[in-house]
């Protein structure tokens, strides 16, 4: 068959190939009941209004409880302990030959801690006792030479004086024999005899001029003596200068051990066997068993505080450790005032800042041997005010 011969095909639209079905009419709705009232909700218990009630009531009743509880308290976390550190030095130089401890070690007074080399300081000790044993024989031999002047010089003065006595005695003779010898007749003399009642005279008189020189000259007895006795005060002063170099070189001896001057801790140890120690360069510190706190209140907190106000103490390293101590003393002077830079608050314009004052309390009660306490580290100290 042909194109030609093929039925024509009529195309229907798709809505009207769908196959016509038969509607459900709605279901008819009941009628409302006349003069019937609409129904009213059901009323709910205000719960809610009552827990937030509570919930306030509660929150007023324990702020007030805090307020009343706490307003004998005074509290601060600008707090630290504190406590002495003395710092060791050596007094004399030298070599470390021993080294007596070790970090963190607990010291008594008195305990030795290094020990220097003492060599030098030996020969200058027996350097000192040879100067001081020469020194106390120069004395010796001046005090024997005073005593010897005391003697000696008197007895010269007085035989001085007699030799004149006896020039003197001489010498009236020679002049009687030369006054005879010149007022009897020359013929009943001889020219000899009146030349050596001439010379007889003149020496007579010269004796008893040299005997008169030699009694001035023996008649310094008092300079002599107090020339031997100055030399005696000299001699002493070099014995007590000798006496007090050999103090001296046993000190410096005693100085090349380092003791510990008191019971504590060694901290920052700074030296080693074999260094090369330094006179007053540091090298120990000592932090004695005394520990108090410096609690660093705001000046305004300072009304009620007075010394011998009970204090707890919490300690933030070690939480269960519980500290009871008292106030010993307010610092005069605020934290700002001794600092390197104080403010100078006469220039320039002026903010106020409330300051700080260092207060000291002393611990009491609550130390645990096994938990130190280092200086530095922070607590929380709580001031009973009343």
């Amino acid at each position: 068959m042909g194109m030609a011969d093929q039925p024509d095909v009529i195309e229907r639209p798709a809505d009207e190939m769908k196959v016509d079905r038969p509607t459900r009419p709605p279901a008819p709705r009941p009628a409302a009941p006349q003069n019937s009232e609409p129904p009213q909700s059901k009323k709910r218990f205000p719960w809610g209004f009552i827990i937030l009630g509570l919930v306030l009531l509660l929150a007023a009743s324990g702020g007030g409880w805090y307020l009343y509880t706490t307003r004998d308290l005074q509290d601060t976390d600008d707090a630290f302990t504190d406590g002495r550190a003395i710092t060791i030095a050596p007094q004399v130089k030298g070599v470390v030959t021993e080294l007596l401890v070790n970090d963190n070690q607990f010291v008594k007074a008195g305990q030795p801690l290094i020990q220097i080399d003492p060599r030098d300081y030996v020969a200058a000790r027996d350097q000192a006792e040879a100067t001081l044993g020469l020194a106390q024989a120069q004395l010796a031999n001046a005090r024997i030479n005073l005593d010897m002047v005391r003697v000696t010089d008197p007895a010269k003065l007085r035989a001085a004086q007699a030799q004149l006595d006896a020039n003197r005695a001489v010498l009236v003779r020679a002049q009687a024999d030369y006054k005879r010898q010149h007022n009897i007749d020359p013929a009943a003399t001889t020219r000899q005899s009146v030349d050596d009642a001439n010379a007889t005279n003149q020496q007579a008189a010269a004796q008893v001029a040299l005997a008169e020189a030699q009694v001035k000259q023996a008649d310094i007895v008092a300079l002599d003596v107090a020339q031997g006795e100055a030399q005696v005060r000299q001699l002493q002063a070099q014995v007590a200068q000798a006496q007090a170099q050999l103090a001296q070189a046993e000190l410096n001896l005693s100085y090349t051990k380092v003791v510990a001057p008191q019971d504590g801790w060694i901290t920052q140890r700074r030296v080693e066997r074999g260094n090369y120690a330094q006179v007053g360069a540091a090298i120990f510190s000592i932090v004695s068993p005394q520990i108090w706190v410096t609690a660093n209140f705001k000046e305004t907190e300072l009304t009620r505080m007075r010394a011998g106000q009970e204090v707890d103490i919490t300690v933030d390293a070690y939480p269960s450790l519980k500290l009871r101590g008292h106030v010993d003393s307010v610092q005069l002077g605020s934290g700002s005032k001794f600092s390197a830079f104080p403010a100078e608050n006469a220039t320039g314009n002026y903010v106020k800042i409330v300051q700080r004052v260092p207060v000291k309390i002393d611990i009491d009660s609550g130390l645990d041997p096994n938990l130190p306490l280092p200086l530095g580290i922070s607590v929380e100290p709580t001031v009973h005010l009343k």
